[in-house]
């Protein structure tokens, strides 16, 4: 059901957003922060404004510290216009230590916490009850809303423990920073008890409580799991009765003693687990089990293939995001709730922005794909191939990784993102291969290294975004995304099997593909196809250049024939 925007309070009207699926009414917040407010917390809008629970006197003196590891609340807000509103506002965990004692199921020892915008897409996605048997459904709090204070935390204040950001570091170097902002997620409150509540209320030992809770906290999870869901620290006081059935359980008529009672109503509340008569609260640990999570990165990768390979047909754009042309390549750009930062994505197709940003591929496992370049291969949350590398813009090439030609690149210099892109898109229209470059993501966090070349900073200074600030800024750094070339959009759109393989030519020299002489050749090729559109490839290295291995085991060939070489390295190349 998508927000009607007739629907918006007059506060502080906001504009639409979409991000992960899910439809927020975007707000700035009188403290200079950020308000994302759902459907359900629309019709709520001014009983939401920080000013009316999160003013320091009031949150402190109304706020109940509830059970569990994190810091979750449970106040009520101010009234207004006699109406006030119960909620759980939640810290969200993202980037912390997950604390082993809490996992219920050793098959999920890995999970980590969702970011804001993850776990409420999936809470959403859960409400929704489109998979699994119709017969089962779900109930949870509902998503009121997502509040980001505007100031960032220090490591000491974050919780966020220096080992998991060190180890965010060495496997996503220079995009970990952004973990450093604070989340507070504001979920309604769900009027009742939980089981471990109500079985001591109706008067089940402490030391019978078990097996009980045992059975009772199993069936839920059997329903869930039914469901393509799984809480990887399900407990027992995350299963809520609301208050009609506590009622009707407490209330219950028994003229049976009061131990023989006592077994009554557990047997009355056991059935209303199986009848599905409760909630499921605490979603930070939410995921999809294998098979749905499966089922629905398949169908989001064929769509994905399928708007790649249209990447230059205009769609409808939402109202967040702007289309713009950045020296002769087309983007689809907007703003990164997220983290702050600012995503340019290839093409005209508005389908693709979500694809890229980087709560989808930033915590995959990554492959390191070069000694010399801080350059990633990644399996991303939609099954998408993707290579990611940081850019160099800045930076001044050292002369060891260039030997005799270091004079060369120290006089041209690294190019910018966009003049990377911009070197693709031409060599591509003038009929030399190159891999496909997907996306450019600028990171919300400050740079924390001075640059050395400012070259590129001045000749930008005119290129800006749609509202006139610079598309390269020195105080940020910059990932470029490209494609993994596992064979041509329009080929890869229509397989439902095993793709192509790419291998650089130094790595086919190892495997025995090409000799050493032959390789020269394919560079040589390379060369003399780059010069005849005006372009010196005379710093591309035998690991710039790739051909792929088609599901034949051969290597891919041209129309001519020939082995189809690709270049996958435009940060040296440049107009003659």
């Amino acid at each position: 059901m998508p927000i009607d925007p007739t629907n918006i309070s007059p506060v502080s009207p906001g504009s639409l957003i979409a991000i992960l699926g899910v439809v927020y009414v975007h707000q700035r917040t009188g403290d200079g922060g950020d308000l994302y407010l759902t459907r359900f917390g629309l019709p709520h809008a001014e009983l939401l404004q920080i000013e009316n629970w999160y003013e320091k006197e009031w949150f402190e003196s109304h706020r109940e510290r509830l059970e569990g590891t994190s810091a979750v609340y449970r106040t009520p807000t101010r009234h207004v216009n006699g109406l006030h509103l119960d909620m759980v506002v939640k810290n969200c965990r993202v980037g912390e230590d997950v604390p082993v004692d809490t996992h219920t199921l050793l098959e999920y020892l890995s999970a980590e916490f969702n970011s804001p915008w993850e776990e409420f897409a999936l809470v959403m996605e859960m409400r929704e009850n489109k998979h699994g048997p119709a017969s089962i459904a779900i109930r949870t709090q509902e998503p009121l809303a997502i509040y980001v204070p505007p100031e960032s935390m220090q490591l000491w204040q974050s919780g966020r423990s220096r080992w998991k950001m060190n180890r965010i570091r060495a496997r996503h170097p220079g995009i970990d920073l952004d973990i450093l902002r604070q989340y507070k997620l504001l979920y309604g409150w769900i009027h009742g008890n939980n089981i471990v509540e109500l079985l001591l209320q109706i008067g089940i030992a402490r030391e019978n409580l078990p097996q009980h809770l045992d059975a009772l906290t199993r069936k839920a999870m059997a329903d869930m799991e039914k469901k393509g869901y799984v809480v990887a620290d399900m407990k027992p006081v995350h299963i809520i009765i609301d208050e009609p059935n506590v009622h009707a359980l407490l209330n219950m008529a028994t003229t049976a003693p009061p131990e023989q009672a006592s077994v009554q109503q557990a047997a009355f509340l056991r059935g209303m687990i199986e009848m599905g008569d409760y909630s499921v609260i605490d979603y930070e640990l939410l995921l999809r089990t294998p098979a749905h999570e499966e089922e629905v990165s398949s169908s989001r990768r064929h769509t994905y293939l399928d708007d790649q390979r249209d990447r230059f047909t205009a769609t409808p754009l939402p109202s967040y995001l702007n289309a713009a042309e950045i020296m002769g390549v087309p983007y689809v750009c907007g703003h990164v709730e997220s983290t702050g930062g600012y995503l340019w994505v290839v093409g005209r197709n508005a389908q693709l922005f979500d694809y890229f940003l980087p709560e989808r591929w930033r915590k995959t496992h990554s492959w390191r794909l070069s000694s010399r370049n801080e350059v990633y291969y990644t399996f991303t949350k939609d099954h998408i191939h993707l290579v990611w590398k940081e850019s160099r813009v800045g930076e001044t090439p050292a002369a060891d990784l260039y030997g005799e030609s270091a004079p060369l690149a120290a006089q041209h210099g690294y190019n910018s993102p966009f003049e990377e892109f911009a070197v693709a898109h031409y060599l591509g229209a003038n009929g030399v291969p190159t891999v496909y470059a997907r996306a450019i993501y600028m990171i919300g966090s400050q740079k924390l290294e001075e640059s050395t070349d400012r070259r590129r900073y001045d000749s930008h200074k005119g290129v800006t975004c749609i509202d006139g600030a610079p598309v390269l800024r020195d105080d940020r750094n910059y990932i470029t995304l490209r494609g993994y070339f596992n064979g041509p959009d329009w080929w890869v759109a229509e397989q439902k099997g095993q793709l192509c393989t790419p291998l650089d030519l130094a790595q086919a020299v190892e495997k025995g593909r090409f000799t050493s002489a032959e390789v020269d050749g394919l560079s040589g090729a390379v060369q003399s196809s780059l010069r005849n559109i005006g372009y010196d490839g005379a710093l591309l290295r035998a690991n710039d250049l790739l051909v792929a291995i088609n599901t034949d085991a051969q290597v891919l060939k041209d129309k001519h024939g020939k082995p189809e070489v690709r270049i996958c390295n435009f940060e040296l190349l440049r107009k003659l």
